[in-house]
């Protein structure tokens, strides 16, 4: 027979290293099949789908107490046993042998703390009948020494089990050394071997007296049905001889149940006694319950009132108007002197307010009609000191202002240039900032009447200050007019075109340097005074510096820096544009509206005294522009905008004379010679070279551009008035223009361009005015040179002389009369070049083109000559130039 798993060592130690660390010893462990089957059907469902399994029973001890385990391990998917499910003995109901299986190795096992008993438990299927009582006989063992019971066996006879361990305990023979170190033999059960709890179903003397019992019945013992038949009517007469006992012991019976009847009625007695007892306990404890409820009721009423009365006596306190308060609330004063109770009072308000809103006050407390009455009263309080303080500046502003226009010292006199100073306007003000920061904070809508206000009153005080100084700074300025006729033709208009106005330009900036950086600091001012949120302004150190260097270093001022900031890039920095930096530019507008007036009146001035002069100033306003900007100063920026526009209106105003003037030229009667307006705009282009100042090359190239254009429409024009003389007149214009304006045109750009459209037109003028001298000299001559030229593109040279008037004959006739007297012919050529030529520095360069044109189309024709009249003897071209030399 093979050898069972429960004698398996190393599927015990397998086991005990699977339940490694819950201090537990395996006592045996036998291999299984786990099947599930259903209640009342047969198990053969059940094998079907078994699963291996090993159960292994382990003990644990604690102290003198221990306590038994029955293990179920599973291989894992690399072989290796670990635990599954873990049962406590101690809660083993039953042990069940399944009747369905013929073999009888199928077995249940039920535990009485099993969460639904109305799902079938496993079944174990055992390899053979010894394997299945080898492990029930190890549990039933277990469950008697550990729990001191036995589980309920179904299926199979406990005296059979107890039977079949006797038979099958295995012998075990030791050997073990006496004291002489003679070896004894020893034969002892395994179960002695083992250190496990498997002991006797039944003791020593059960035993015995079961072997009596069995001895009287050796007769058919070997027949386990006949003796089975034999015990069952043996049970029945014992069954039967205990009836009859019952029977005859009747009167002890009823005597005994008498008793029990007297008892019974005693207990029920004692029973309503207890009932009544239990119900007055109850009522008792009821008013007990009652008593703690109510005294814990009243204590914590006490409680919650003591907690009310100090909230309630916070929120009297937090509604309570101070008196001092309330007084410069609503009649106090607002001389400086009191404005620091002022200020506090406007704090404790603000304060107070906030302090009944939802966020800082409970919700609760919000709907309290005290609460919404107090309310109410601050509200009140606030909007009787935001009235009486609005009308008080407004009324300040407009008395600070009347002041100072009435004092005439503040303003710039006869005689006197005044800088205007506003550093005691501003301390002034400066008293009353805090308290506009508070009515911002009580009520942000009524700052809107006050810096309309406050713009109104300053308004007057700038513009007139603006006003003054500009009519002393031009009634300070001596210089004489320069002449606005430039480029008419006239001979005396530009007698006066050097005289020296630079202080024109000069006052101008002195202007911008005085009164840019006073309305960049009063807009500045402003915004913080009046409680804009923008950004601040540009520190110092903008591009206005070096003006101020140039044009009013007598001054000593260092606040001609704009400090202002592109709002646009401010605008991208903050994300847009803020509510309150419109409102801001709104009031700027109203603040230094109509001050631009006074700068376009210097403009003016300075162009009628010198157009010129718009170019420094449109090069100092640009200077400005090119500086930081700054929120703040958005108007000032315009306002610097606005400015630069008008200098090149003006300026524009000039150009457009100017070429008028040189239009006109071409209504005159036949001119001849150079252009008056030629040499003119060669000394206006240098004077405008003089006035560039920073950004103004960009106004006089487009001045330029201008100009030139309108001068070479007008010069062609008037040409086309006598095409006879049109050349003559073209090359001299072109030749003085390019001669006027060399030292320019290697500096300026524009000019350069022009300077070389000049030079082009020239030497177009020149090649046809030379080409038309030639012909006329030399026409038989060219004009058969050309006719042979026609031919050669249709037949070959050898046949143009059969052609009619191309003959030899024809050849020599035309030589004769051209080349006859050549000397004459090319005298002739020079003094007709000479003849119509005003400007006679041109003829030694138009006779070297004109004799070079000759000599080229001569070579020209010698060379056709010797094509097509091989044997003809014409004079050479290194004599013609020898001749020419001369000359």
């Amino acid at each position: 027979m093979a050898k069972s798993s429960a004698d398996d060592e190393e599927l015990r130690r397998a086991c005990e290293a699977g339940i490694e660390g819950t201090k537990q010893s395996i006592v045996m462990s036998i291999r299984v099949a786990k099947s599930r089957g259903v209640w009342g059907k047969s198990g053969k469902l059940g094998r079907q789908m078994a699963k291996p399994r090993v159960l292994a029973l382990s003990v644990k001890s604690k102290g003198q107490r221990k306590k038994a385990f029955l293990r179920v391990m599973k291989y894992s998917s690399g072989g290796v046993l670990e635990p599954a499910k873990m049962y406590k003995l101690k809660h083993l109901s039953k042990v069940e042998v399944i009747t369905n299986d013929p073999s009888g190795c199928t077995f249940t096992l039920g535990f009485d703390n099993l969460r639904s008993q109305s799902v079938a438990p496993p079944q174990w299927t055992m390899r053979n009948t010894d394997d299945r009582n080898r492990l029930l006989v190890c549990i039933l063992n277990i469950c008697k020494d550990v729990l001191g019971r036995l589980p309920k066996v179904v299926g199979i006879d406990i005296v059979e089990m107890a039977l079949w361990a006797k038979d099958n305990t295995p012998v075990v023979t030791t050997q073990r050394s006496t004291e002489d170190g003679e070896p004894v033999t020893e034969t002892v059960t395994e179960s002695d071997l083992k250190v496990t709890v498997e002991k006797e179903l039944v003791s020593q003397a059960e035993e015995e007296d079961m072997e009596a019992l069995l001895g009287t019945y050796v007769m058919g013992i070997g027949e386990a049905e006949a003796f089975s038949e034999r015990l069952k009517r043996e049970l029945q007469a014992l069954e039967a001889a205990n009836v009859h006992a019952i029977l005859e012991s009747e009167p002890l019976v009823d005597e005994v149940l008498n008793g029990l009847e007297a008892a019974t009625n005693i207990v029920d007695d004692m029973d309503e006694w207890l009932g009544i007892f239990n119900i007055k306990l109850r009522h008792m404890r009821e008013d007990i319950e009652s008593i703690e409820t109510r005294n814990n009721k009243l204590e914590m009423q006490s409680v919650n009132n003591k907690a009310l009365i100090e909230e309630l006596d916070k929120v009297i306190e937090r509604l309570r108007v101070p008196s001092e308060y309330a007084a410069s609330l609503t009649g106090g004063s607002f001389d400086e002197a009191d404005m620091l109770q002022n200020i506090e009072a406007c704090e404790w308000l603000a304060k107070g307010l906030r302090g009944l809103e939802v966020p800082n006050l409970d919700p609760i407390y919000a709907k309290m009609r005290a609460v919404r009455e107090k309310r109410a009263e601050l509200e009140k309080l606030k909007a009787t000191f935001v009235r009486r303080a609005s009308e008080f500046l407004r009324n300040y502003f407009a008395s600070l202002v009347d002041f100072m226009i009435s004092d005439k010292s503040y303003f710039s006199q006869r005689g006197q240039l005044k800088r205007p100073d506003h550093a005691d306007l501003r301390y002034k003000c400066r008293t009353y900032a805090r308290l506009l920061q508070h009515l911002k904070g009580l009520d942000k809508n009524c700052l809107g009447p006050l810096r309309k206000a406050y713009c109104s009153s300053l308004n007057l005080l700038l513009r007139r200050e603006a006003r003054e100084f500009a009519n002393e700074l031009r009634a300070s300025t001596k210089v004489s007019r320069n002449p606005t006729v430039w480029l008419e033709g006239s001979t005396g208009s530009s007698q006066n075109a050097n005289t020296d106005t630079s202080a024109v330009s000069d006052a101008y900036a002195k202007m911008l340097t005085i009164f840019i950086p006073l309305l960049v600091d009063e807009s500045s001012f402003f915004a913080h005074f009046m409680c804009f949120e923008v950004p601040a302004l540009a520190p110092p150190g903008g591009a206005g510096n070096d003006n101020k260097n140039q044009s009013n270093n007598d001054d000593g001022n260092d606040d001609d820096d704009l400090g202002i900031m592109d709002i646009d890039e401010t605008d991208k920095k903050i994300g847009k544009t803020s509510p309150d930096l419109t409102a801001l530019n709104e009031s700027l507008q109203d603040l230094l509206d109509g001050i631009q007036e006074d700068f376009y009146a210097v403009v003016d001035w300075a162009y009628k005294i010198d157009p010129l002069r718009c170019i420094s100033m449109h090069g100092i306003t640009e200077r400005y522009l090119s500086g930081q900007k700054a929120d703040a100063a958005g108007f000032v920026r315009l306002l610097l905008g606005d400015l630069e526009s008008r200098v090149s209106m003006q300026f524009s105003r000039f150009v457009d004379e100017a070429c008028h003037q040189i239009e006109r030229n071409e209504r005159n009667v036949r001119q001849m010679g150079v252009l008056p307006y030629i040499p003119r705009f060669a000394a206006l282009a240098t004077r405008m070279e003089q006035y560039i100042q920073g950004q103004s090359r960009d106004l006089v190239d487009q001045a330029y551009t201008k100009f030139v254009s309108i001068m070479f429409v007008t010069l062609e024009k008037i040409a086309q008035q006598d095409p006879k003389y049109a050349d003559i007149l073209l090359l001299e214009n072109y030749a003085a223009f390019q001669n006027s304006l060399y030292d320019l045109a290697n500096v300026v750009p524009t000019l350069a361009k022009f300077y070389h459209q000049a030079s082009e037109a020239y030497e177009q003028a020149c090649t046809r005015h030379i080409s038309m001298i030639i012909y006329y000299q030399f026409e038989r001559l060219f004009q058969f040179a050309k006719k042979i030229e026609d031919f050669m593109y249709t037949i070959t040279p050898e046949e143009i002389p059969f052609q009619l008037g191309l003959s030899k004959m024809e050849l020599r006739k035309m030589l004769k009369s051209s080349l006859s007297g050549v000397d004459k012919s090319i005298a002739a050529m020079y003094k007709k070049l000479q003849k119509n030529l005003a400007s006679e520095e041109l003829l030694p360069s138009l006779w070297d083109k004109c004799k070079k044109e000759f000599l080229d189309k001569y070579e020209s024709f010698v060379q056709l000559v010797a094509k097509v009249y091989p044997s003809e003897n014409v004079p050479g071209v290194t004599e013609m130039r020898g001749l020419l030399a001369s000359m």
